[in-house]
């Protein structure tokens, strides 16, 4: 399974579509936090893009998305993630474990898609993998080795073991 095929799926699992087309904006929001710069070294939101591209939906077209970097300032997360709630986003994306962990601190209603480099379980990110419960998907290191992905695909957020 490839990165888009990847992304794609976590999209679709979140239910991003259905919580799209149920809002009444004009113009649906994706909240992305993470806790790197403005200019990420890595491929994730361009990913994200690309995959919502294939999905239908274009940035600043037909889904708005708001950006939210701690610049390395990971005490800074959680005041991002409440600004993301606070602007009332319709999903949130989230790149690293404190930032998942951040947002699910933030709300508990709106979804949260996280991408990370841990088990979420052992994080406390979800209660288990049969019962997540709460309102996170999303994939973790153990996912992607069930998966069989590429180790060059993200090597910073799924470093192999050992």
């Amino acid at each position: 399974m490839d990165r888009r095929a990847f992304i794609a799926m976590t999209l679709a699992a979140a239910g991003l579509p259905i919580a799209l087309r149920a809002q009444q904006k004009a113009m649906p929001v994706i909240g992305l936090l993470g806790p790197g710069s403005t200019n990420p070294p890595g491929p994730a939101p361009a990913a994200w893009r690309q995959a919502l591209s294939e999905a239908g939906y274009v940035e600043n077209q037909s889904v708005a998305i708001e950006y939210r970097w701690a610049e390395g300032r990971y005490n800074q997360l959680p005041a991002l993630a409440a600004d993301l709630v606070d602007r009332n986003v319709d999903v949130i994306a989230a790149f690293t474990t404190p930032a998942a962990l951040a947002a699910k601190r933030a709300t508990s209603t709106i979804p949260i898609v996280f991408v990370i480099g841990e088990d979420p379980v052992e994080s406390g990110l979800v209660a288990s993998f049969p019962r997540p419960d709460g309102n996170l998907t999303g994939f973790g290191r153990l996912n992607v080795e069930l998966l069989g992905t590429s180790s060059n695909c993200c090597p910073s957020l799924f470093p192999r073991p050992g």
